[in-house]
């Protein structure tokens, strides 16, 4: 009777204890504190108030976690943002926010977000456009960093196919969110004059949830939502997880891997529940989380589980092996074992040989839907061509970058990511894995590694080869080791005499590069993404032109082709942006930027920097206008002996940037111009008779010729560039 009552007692507390451990796993707010708001949960850190059981007490962590429950329409808001979900787990809160709206030559709606440590979620979002001849933009900044994305669509004419469904460029466009963007702010624009009428007078653009928007050419006349939802990535306070101060409780760890400012808190390993709270314990035998053979097998510990045999039976209670009797024969189970054993080992030996089989048909099945087949037939054709261009396997590749070693990467962009890696000859190289390739595109693809192969100048860098082993090819390119001409300006920070002659032989050496582009390659090639970043320099400072990943082949019977409009803002060719034409001149001009870069040290654009002195070039043109041209430049570099040359370089770099691409000189001119400087450096008795008044006559006259009417942003005046740039730039700084 005794073990009776006994036993009913512990089965009570055993009952007891899971109706408090279930609890336990619901806890998700603060006692006292509201744990709903219009049916969506409030887990801690997050709060509405202060607990009603201890008034004092807030039911959030830190202010910026603390939400408003709006009794009236049960919207629980953050700030001004309705808040749609928040998740503990992934540190992640879904939000509702406006779309900006442009209709009319007029701001409808201009949105903008005050998210605090809090960031838009790069991996969740993406920033859309819609509209015809629409400009998007978003901005953010943290401290005293700004920084910016956009795109924009075009679409002229009265008949247009859509890609409805998709936001592929026409009438919808998209990018991927910047790494930490904080504190948005969304503008959208209408550029270019002949706007159409036809398909709406409207732009709109937004941040969203990548399946929450499906493009409709319905929308450019009618856009269905004035909010979207958006996912925002949260952490916790200012510091991370080495300050030892932290507010993850039993049971969790702090994380901050991932994170630049603050820390999140996790769950350890068989645990689960609110880690601001306290995690409380997995019980894996009542999930499909354990490997016995079932769940009477399971017995359950403090953060794991383990798997037994009943009593009177041993072996292992996992699944795929099981227990057994005692007394069973042994013989019997050695001879099971080894047969299964037995059958293990040829069923792996078959296995193997089927995958290797498997992955040479892969292989071979890349190789021919790259393009290899027609390389081949191509390099078949030419003389000595296994020596311009060599095809690696993939394990040669592999091998090379230590499997794609994630520590190898130099660097990553908009075609591809690049990885340093060590031939078996020891040669360093580096190896871009390029996005996949187009299967339309693919013969385009294979003639241009064929051109670029046998370009063979000093101041280009150098295609090795490629590999077509892969879904994704991969292009073996010479390692220059020095860094970029952007580094170069913008990091050293080097002012001085020496350093001017160095940045004239960078000109000289990046110009030359691109005339030999331009006229000498057996087909003229354009770059169309020329700037500081793409100049690479070895450890003698000599420069190298790079990264081909934008650029197109031009026939030998054209002089411009139709593209989508492709480059780096700041860079940009004004004329190839409103036209869509590209053209060598569309080089020139953004070479005239680089030029601006090696006179002010200045970066192209600039949001830290006042509005009539964000654009480089504009700013630069307006001080030229003025002959105030040593206002501009950088401080410390002009000197007696490189007064003369700074003038010249300054005349060739407007020269470069006038909107008219027909009136730029071409990248032959340009090349020869610097290198006649440089001789003039060289050797000054050349022009001993030419004085310095002379010369600044010259850059008046330069400056009067590029500027029918200027926006002087030296004395501040607003007065226009031309019809062009009033069109176009103006409305770029609106978008700002």
């Amino acid at each position: 009777m005794e073990e009776l009552q006994l036993r009913q007692v512990l089965e009570f507390a055993l009952a007891l204890a899971m109706v408090v451990v279930a609890a336990a796993d619901q806890l998700q707010t603060l006692p006292g504190c509201t744990s709903t708001c219009g049916g969506i949960e409030i887990p801690y850190p997050f709060g509405v108030g202060n607990s009603s059981n201890q008034p004092q007490q807030p039911c959030y962590l830190e202010p910026n976690f603390e939400l408003v429950c709006n009794n009236t329409n049960s919207n629980l808001l953050w700030g001004n943002i309705t808040v749609l979900s928040i998740n503990v787990t992934t540190h992640q809160m879904d939000a509702s926010f406006w779309v900006a709206r442009f209709c009319n030559d007029s701001n409808d709606n201009n949105p903008w977000m005050l998210t605090g440590t809090f960031s838009i979620s790069r991996t969740e979002n993406k920033f859309r456009t819609v509209g015809c001849n629409g400009l998007g933009y978003l901005t953010g900044s943290y401290d005293n960093d700004k920084f910016a994305t956009g795109c924009a669509t075009q679409c002229d004419g009265e008949e247009f196919k859509f890609d409805n469904g998709k936001c592929s460029g026409v009438g919808c466009c998209q990018v991927d969110i910047p790494p930490r963007m904080r504190n948005i702010n969304i503008s959208a624009f209408n550029i270019g004059s002949n706007f159409t009428h036809h398909w709406g007078n409207c732009s709109y653009s937004f941040v969203a949830k990548q399946d929450s928007y499906e493009f409709s050419s319905a929308h450019l006349q009618s856009f269905p939502d004035e909010t979207l939802p958006l996912v925002l990535d949260w952490t916790v306070g200012e510091r991370n997880c080495s300050s030892g101060e932290h507010a993850c409780k039993e049971h969790s760890h702090c994380n901050d891997t991932d994170t630049d400012i603050g820390y999140r808190c996790t769950c350890d390993h068989g645990y689960q529940g609110n880690p601001y709270l306290g995690c409380t314990d997995v019980d894996e035998c009542k999930t499909d989380k354990h490997t016995c053979i079932s769940e009477q097998h399971c017995r359950n510990t403090d953060g794991s589980y383990i798997c037994v045999c009943p009593k009177g039976q041993s072996g292992n209670a996992t699944e795929g092996e099981g227990c057994y009797h005692k007394n069973a024969v042994t013989k019997v189970v050695i001879g099971v074992a080894t047969g299964i054993v037995t059958l293990f080992v040829g069923t792996v030996s078959l296995y193997l040989i089927y995958q290797k089989r498997k992955l040479n048909k892969l292989r071979e099945k890349y190789f021919k839907q790259n393009g290899g087949s027609i390389l081949l037939q191509q390099l078949s054709t030419r003389e000595n061509s296994s020596q311009m261009t060599q095809i690696f396997t993939e394990e040669q590749l592999k091998k090379a970058t230590n499997n794609f070693d994630e520590s190898l990467i130099i660097g990553s962009g908009g075609f591809g990511t690049v990885f340093k890696g060590f031939l078996e000859n020891n040669r360093i190289v580096a190896i871009k894995k390029s996005k996949i390739v187009d299967e339309s595109q693919k013969e385009q693809f294979i003639n241009e590694v064929i051109v670029l192969s046998q370009i063979n100048h000093r101041n280009v860098v150098k295609l090795l080869g490629c590999c077509l082993e892969r879904e994704v090819p991969l292009l073996v390119y010479e390692f220059v080791e020095n860094g970029t001409v952007f580094d170069f300006l913008h990091t050293q920070k080097k002012v001085n005499s020496e350093t001017w002659k160095t940045r004239m032989r960078i000109a000289a050496e990046a110009a030359g590069a691109l005339s030999y582009l331009h006229s000498a390659a057996s087909v003229p090639i354009i770059h169309r993404d020329v700037k500081t970043a793409n100049i690479l320099l070895d450890n003698t400072y000599t420069a190298k032109v790079s990264d081909f990943g934008a650029s197109r082949l031009v026939p030998l019977d054209q002089t411009e082709i139709a593209t989508m409009v492709q480059g780096t803002f700041g860079y940009l060719d004004p004329e190839y942006l409103r036209t869509s034409q590209l053209t060598e001149k569309s080089d020139v001009y953004s070479f005239g930027v680089v030029l601006l870069e090696l006179l002010t040290g200045e970066k192209p654009h600039s949001f830290g920097r006042p509005e009539e002195k964000k654009s480089l070039s504009n700013h630069f043109l307006s001080c030229l206008k003025e002959d105030r041209l040593f206002d501009i430049l950088q401080v410390g570099m002009v000197n007696e002996e490189n007064e003369k040359e700074i003038i010249e370089v300054a005349i060739l770099a407007a020269r470069c940037l006038r909107l008219n691409g027909e009136e730029r000189p071409s990248m032959k001119e340009v090349a020869t111009e610097l290198d006649a400087i440089r001789q003039s450096e060289n050797h000054p008795w050349i022009h001993r008779d030419q004085n310095l008044e002379e010369t600044q006559h010259l850059l008046h006259e330069s400056s009067s010729i590029i500027y029918e009417r200027g926006e002087d942003s030296c004395s501040h005046h607003n007065t226009g560039y031309d019809s062009i740039r009033d069109r176009i730039l103006i409305a770029l700084d609106n978008g700002r």
